[in-house]
This record gives structure tokens, C-alpha cells and sequence, in this order.
């Protein structure tokens, strides 16, 4: 009978979810492979065997962030109105940043001092943020949004809620501010702006 396998995909899982809370939480310094390997109550050689070196890790933690994302934005069928998809994958972009928050820093930010991503995950992150483009294209084809380029509406589109996200991450909003729906609001000014 074949011996089980203990390093299995729910092991690394948690530990990318782990590694991830230590980032947001204490900084990439706190990101020691042993500390990891306990809080979760494995043995760094699991950690070894799962990701490899410590740098290996944090690119592996880069792409289950965008993994995850992409599949939330994946899920998102059009609705033919460019405007509304746009506000759709706004609201979906702050959802997978709430759910996986302990990802999102890794992923958006320069959280980690040194690690630049590899071919593979640039190329992971930015499938995963092609429905904007894809969409903001749309919409200027069909006479909806401006005749600009498409990055113009995607890239202003895409600081909007980023910067909105991060705030509210990062505790920074009024603390009887109605996030969700000035969230949803700011996004819909935004969709309503770039129309032509």
C-alpha cells in the first residue's frame, strides 16, 4: 500500500495563508520558514518540500493571491452593458481583496524588499486583471466609453478601487463611513465618467 501523502494541497494552502498574515501583519521579516512551519504545526522540511526556499515561497504566495483572483473575476459573466460589467469587476476586486486579505499586499504592493515576480507569474497577473481590459475594450468598440485607449479607462479604473481597497485594508477611512456603498457609488461615477 502506497504511503500517504502528508505535503498535500490543503498543507500548502494554509501555509501560503499563514505566510501571507505574517507579511500583512509583522512585515516580511516576521516571514521565517521555521516560525511558519509551527504556527501551522508542520516541519520546515514540509515547507522545503512544498515551495523550496524562502524566495520560492513568497513567488508561490504571488501566485495563489492572483490564482484566487482570477477565478472570482472568471466567474463574472458579461451582462452586455460595458458600464455595469466595469462596476461589476470593481465590486468583485474588492471582494477578493476583503477575503484574501493577507494576499492582496503580496500582490499590489512592493510588501517584500527584493522579490521581483518571474515570467510566469507576470504572466498569471496579468490574465487575471485581462477582464478589465478585455471589458473597457468592449465598451469603447460598442460607442459606450470614450474613444481613448483602453488602458487610459483600465489603469484609471484600476487605481480607483485599489486605492479605495487599500484604505479601507489598511484602516484608514472615517470610522462611520458606509464603505460598501460609497465603494459601490464611487465606482458607478467612475463607469458613468467614461461614457462617450
Amino acid at each position: 500500500m502506497p504511503r500517504p501523502r502528508t505535503h498535500d494541497e490543503a498543507l500548502r494552502l494554509k501555509l501560503l495563508d499563514r505566510a501571507g498574515e505574517l507579511i500583512s501583519a509583522e512585515g516580511p521579516k516576521a516571514l521565517s520558514l521555521r516560525k511558519l512551519a509551527a504556527d501551522v504545526g508542520t516541519s520546515t522540511t514540509a515547507v522545503y518540500s512544498l515551495f523550496g526556499s524562502k524566495p520560492d515561497l513568497v513567488t508561490a504566495l504571488y501566485m495563489e493571491g492572483f490564482r484566487r483572483f482570477q477565478a472570482r473575476m472568471a466567474r463574472l459573466e458579461p451582462t452586455g452593458d460595458p458600464a455595469e460589467d466595469l462596476v461589476r469587476l470593481g465590486l468583485t476586486y474588492r471582494e477578493s481583496a476583503l477575503t484574501d486579505p493577507q494576499l492582496y499586499s503580496v500582490m499590489f504592493t512592493k510588501v517584500v524588499p527584493g522579490f521581483e515576480a518571474g515570467e510566469e507569474a507576470k504572466d498569471l497577473a496579468n490574465s487575471a486583471l485581462a477582464p478589465l481590459v478585455h471589458t473597457v475594450r468592449a465598451g469603447i468598440e460598442a460607442g459606450v466609453f470614450a474613444d481613448v485607449p483602453p488602458e487610459v479607462i483600465a489603469v484609471s479604473s484600476w487605481g480607483l478601487v485599489h486605492g479605495l481597497v487599500t484604505l479601507e485594508l489598511n484602516g484608514n477611512l472615517p470610522e462611520d463611513f458606509d464603505v460598501a456603498s460609497s465603494y459601490e457609488s464611487a465606482l458607478r461615477a467612475n463607469a458613468s465618467g467614461w461614457r462617450r
